[in-house]
């Protein structure tokens, strides 16, 4: 190998060494800010859509929260998005991305009624549409903010017009495709159990709670047996709840029908124990043991008296523990309903089940289906959490205290039970319970009013080719429609759809887009004529929101304006509810894929792409409307990365203190490094990110770094007529061609497949292995040393090609440095390489016989270097132009392959001697190179001073101290 200087310093300057000013140090954090200006300078995004004749290719965003700074989890999804785009516009796509952001919503107004608290200052004394002002406000402020971080990252995309979900035309499409859900009759107002958050006064949908652990009381409580057979007369059933504040609101207890039931007799009850000798109990007999324990009874202090079965429960009639307690008014002096129900089981509990349908689902449905839920649904929980201020006992008791911890009703109901000798036992347990995300405190099941999108009514007239119900074309949507990355999403949200109960779309909240519908007075939800349908008032909605915003519903007179003359005003009731938040989102297809002239001719997104976490969230409510809307899911991809985890796995936590904010990692090294991180990980699944982990980063980086320098250096002054021919090529640069034609397949198909880490790793791979510790190593000799040799102009045509390649390749992912590369070869005032294309492969490249030798030609090299090594170690050679080893290959074929070649130049040898002599039993050799042994043996000669190869011929030419290939290049 040539050396990068020469002994003599008038050789020096004839070596065609290396040179440019590309700098080995990246200096990120403060130059990237230089490359963005740049790029808004030039419009490079502008730009890209001029280009004419291209397919469209659009990823919808999946709009962020308009409120607070970015994490980690933004940046990973925000670059992985960019990647896709960047890649698929490379790839020769017109490939658009409208960034957006989700606006509406509880915790905008959250922060505003904090800011109001801290002012001491009453919400409801404020004028709604003052308020809503204010939350527009807070909204916009976080999206100019929110948009400089993103921008900071590299994320390219039009951000000079993104789509807000508070906009004027959005919040009018919002209402428009409310309204679509209204006219097809799919929306219905019903009564029904819905996740509450008593903290903040409203319903919540499923994507909007978390689970956490919760300690929460536990009793055990009896309900006496009246009628049935002389020895059951007198008895308990016993039920186990661990909400002890649903027992005011109990209707029934139900059992199972296909286990055993036991009457049990206590026969000897200790004083600390609520039985007393002679108490009978009817309890699961599976169960029956554990539950006596929890009533302090031992073995031998109860007995099986005899089996009870199903038939002979179902004519008892039970009674509630607080029937004729003084002072109870009566409330729940009425017998409870008995039955079996399917949910019962024999795993937990007692093996009866208490019943409260106001705050439990299962009931709720098995009363619904029974007919019975007049006589069964209670109003007992208030909006807040409270009890009705005239329940008895429990009046103005709270489930939850006003920061969301453990209130006064659940002891309060307990010390009742105690005092009328209805409970048996009680104690504690530590469970996983919902909680809401925005405020963290527990959440309740309570019946309330809502509006609600049916998923299995027929939509319209049900004429449709994906099905007849929203439920229907989801799930042909999932199966027919959509490709899913990971294949594991498709199998989750298809399972949350085929089991979710009907949307519930309303909130009690004040920011947001208000349900746009007039209700009859005077008639129930299920009366005929209850909901308005008229596609005028309708259209007059519509037309108000898109000039004045959903501000104009709350205006003095709004609903005489929409009404107009053809209704009395007086005979509807304006609905004042605002839709979920996640029906905004779940609409964003109609305003923004739909509407925009940067959208697409069908309203449906080739790619979205979230977390998983939106399975239930995004991606879910998308699906339910545009099935609602428009009949089948709006996207064809749908791409999900995981959960970004600390170094060592554990979940990012403020209070833990591991969290990594993106801010301070392109401080510390700038974003293309945070960028690299996204491609080195594996999205589909969980990722780590830390300290060590952005230190390997850094490494790779800096390993890909030299590679481009080496390039940019050996292409100082190359020009077009040094370039030779892919045919006229030596059989190395041919084979590299070969890797760059195999390599340009398996990255076009692992962009297209969404497969980053794929690409990078192929690239990676490539550039450190085939280029920088083979190639370029190979050829450093022909590049430095060699005149206007077929070596010299094939090797830099070849290091041309390679840097079109590498840097189309990894623009999607170093956005920054692949530019900083490109400019330093083709500077200018309008210059990109997110300007340009990869540069199309010629298929005759690919070179499988050629690949096959030199496959061999590599083994067989790998068993020199290592021999060669060994003296290195042993320090009887410095490097390995010293050494002209033989090679004993035992198959002539072999043999003749190796002799085709310059396998000295291969091997960076002075010479090389090749043999199918028998090799010594002294030779070098490799268990995994089978037929090939080295014997070391110096070279012979001087050396080279311009060459430094060790040849016999060195100071025989005209030029002093040089070999004859360098006496040559210097004349």
């Amino acid at each position: 190998m040539c050396a990068d200087t020469a002994d003599t310093p008038e050789y020096k300057q004839t070596l065609n060494l290396p040179k440019t000013d590309f700098p080995m140090r990246a200096g990120l954090p403060k130059r990237e800010p230089h490359w963005l200006e740049r790029w808004a300078k030039i419009g490079v995004y502008d730009r890209l859509r001029e280009k004419t004749g291209r397919t469209p290719f659009t990823l919808h965003d999946g709009p962020p929260y308009a409120n607070g700074h970015l994490h980690i989890g933004h940046a990973l999804n925000k670059t992985i998005k960019d990647m896709i785009v960047r890649s698929h516009q490379m790839m020769g796509f017109d490939s658009r991305y409208v960034p957006g952001w989700d606006c509406h919503g509880l915790p905008i107004e959250w922060k505003i009624e904090e800011q109001y608290r801290k002012k001491g200052k009453n919400k409801d004394a404020v004028d709604v549409v003052e308020f809503r002002q204010e939350c527009r406000a807070f909204a916009d402020q976080w999206v100019d903010i929110q948009r400089e971080e993103f921008k900071r990252l590299g994320i390219t995309g039009n951000w000079a017009d993104p789509y807000l979900t508070m906009d004027f035309h959005a919040e009018a499409v919002i209402a428009a495709e409310f309204q679509k859900f209204l006219m097809n009759g799919t929306l219905y107002q019903g009564s029904k159990p819905v996740m509450w958050s008593p903290v903040e006064k409203t319903a919540l949908a499923e994507a909007e709670v978390e689970y956490h652990d919760k300690e929460s009381f536990t009793v055990w409580v009896k309900f006496a047996v009246t009628g049935g057979s002389e020895d059951l007369a007198g008895a308990h059933v016993v039920i186990w709840t661990t909400t002890p504040w649903t027992m005011p609101s109990n209707k029934a207890v139900v059992y199972g029908d296909s286990f055993d039931y036991g009457l049990y007799e206590v026969t000897d009850a200790p004083e600390e124990c609520w039985a007393a000798k002679g108490d009978r109990f009817i309890l699961a007999d599976k169960l029956a043991a554990d539950v006596m324990s929890r009533a302090r009874l031992a073995e031998g202090q109860y007995s099986r008296v005899r089996t009870v079965p199903a038939d002979e429960l179902a004519p008892l009639q039970l009674s509630h523990p607080l029937a004729g307690a003084t002072g109870s008014n009566g409330e729940w002096d009425a017998p409870r309903d008995f039955r079996a129900a399917p949910f019962v089981t024999d795993e937990e509990g007692t093996g009866f089940v208490h019943c409260a349908p106001s705050h439990g689902m299962e009931e709720f449905e098995l009363y619904r289906d029974l007919g019975m839920l007049e006589q069964v649904i209670t109003y007992n929980v208030m909006d807040d959490g409270g009890f009705r201020a005239d329940l008895p006992f429990f009046g103005g008791k709270y489930i939850l205290n006003r920061k969301g911890g453990e209130g006064d009703a659940n002891k309060a109901v307990i010390d009742k039970l105690v005092e009328v000798g209805g409970l048996l036992a009680r104690g504690k347990i530590k469970h996983s319970y919902p909680h809401s995300w925005r405020s963290k405190a527990p959440i309740i099941y309570r019946n309330t009013p809502q509006w609600f999108a049916s998923v299995d009514r027929a939509v319209g007239d049900g004429q449709d080719e994906m099905g007849t119900t929203i439920r229907e074309r989801a799930l042909r949507s999932i199966d027919e429609l959509v490709k899913w990355t990971p294949q594991k999403g498709r199998n989750r949200l298809y399972s949350m759809i085929e089991s979710r109960p009907d949307w519930v779309l309303s909130r009690q909240r004040a920011w947001g887009v208000p349900l746009t519908c007039f209700v009859k007075k005077g008639l129930l939800p299920t009366d005929e004529g209850f909901l308005l349908r008229d596609d005028a008032v309708n259209a007059r909605i519509v037309a108000a929101f898109e000039t004045e915003g959903a501000d104009a519903w709350y205006l003095d007179g709004a609903k005489e304006r929409f009404l107009g003359s053809d209704y009395n005003a007086d005979e509807w009731e304006q609905v004042f509810d605002v839709l979920d938040v996640w029906f905004d989102s779940g609409s964003t297809h109609a305003f923004v894929l739909r509407d925009r002239k940067d959208g697409t001719e069908d309203g449906i997104a080739d790619v979205y792409m979230e977390g998983t976490d939106q399975h239930r969230g995004w991606f879910h409510s998308s699906l339910l409307q545009a099935c609602g809307t428009k009949g089948r899911a709006p996207y064809k991809n749908v791409v999900t990365h995981g959960f970004t985890l600390d170094g060592k796995g554990n979940k990012m936590s403020k209070s833990l203190g591991n969290t990594i904010v993106p801010e301070e990692i392109v401080k510390q090294y700038g974003a293309d490094i945070l960028r690299l991180w996204v491609a080195q990980t594996d999205y589909t699944s969980d990722q780590r990110i830390g300290p060590e982990i952005l230190k390997g980063t850094a490494d790779s980086y800096r390993r890909l770094r030299n590679t481009m320098r080496y390039m940019l250096g050996s292409l100082h002054d190359f020009t077009d007529d040094q370039r030779v021919d892919a045919a006229d090529m030596p059989e190395l640069e041919q084979w590299v061609l070969h890797r760059l034609a195999e390599l340009d397949h398996q990255v076009r198909n692992g962009y297209k497949a969404f497969d980053f880490n794929g690409v990078w790793q192929a690239i990676f791979t490539f550039a450190t292995v085939d280029l920088s510790a083979f190639y370029f190593d190979v050829r450093k000799d022909a590049l430095y040393c060699d005149g206007d040799t077929l070596n010299a102009r094939a090797a830099r045509t070849v290091l041309d090609i390679l840097f079109h390649r590498l840097t189309t390749w990894l623009a999607p992912i170093l956005v920054f440095t692949m530019e900083e590369v490109w400019l330093e070869r083709f500077p200018g005032e309008d210059s990109s390489v997110h300007l340009v294309d990869i540069p199309d492969t010629p298929a005759d490249w690919l070179n499988e016989p050629l690949s096959a030798k030199w496959a061999q030609i590599r083994q067989a090299r790998r068993v020199v270097t290592a021999a060669l090594e060994l003296q290195r170690i042993d320090k009887v050679i410095g490097a390995s132009l010293e050494a002209n080893p033989v090679v004993h290959v035992r198959d002539p074929e072999v043999l003749t392959l190796l002799k085709s070649v310059n396998f000295a130049d291969i091997c960076i040898t002075s010479d090389i001697s090749l043999t199918t002599d028998p090799a010594p039993a002294e030779a070098f050799r490799m268990p995994e190179v089978d037929g090939i042994s080295v014997v070391f043996e110096k070279a012979e000669g001087d050396k080279c001073q311009r060459c430094w190869k060790i040849l016999p011929d060195v100071g025989s030419h005209s030029h002093a101290g040089l070999c004859g290939r360098c006496d040559t290049a210097l004349s």
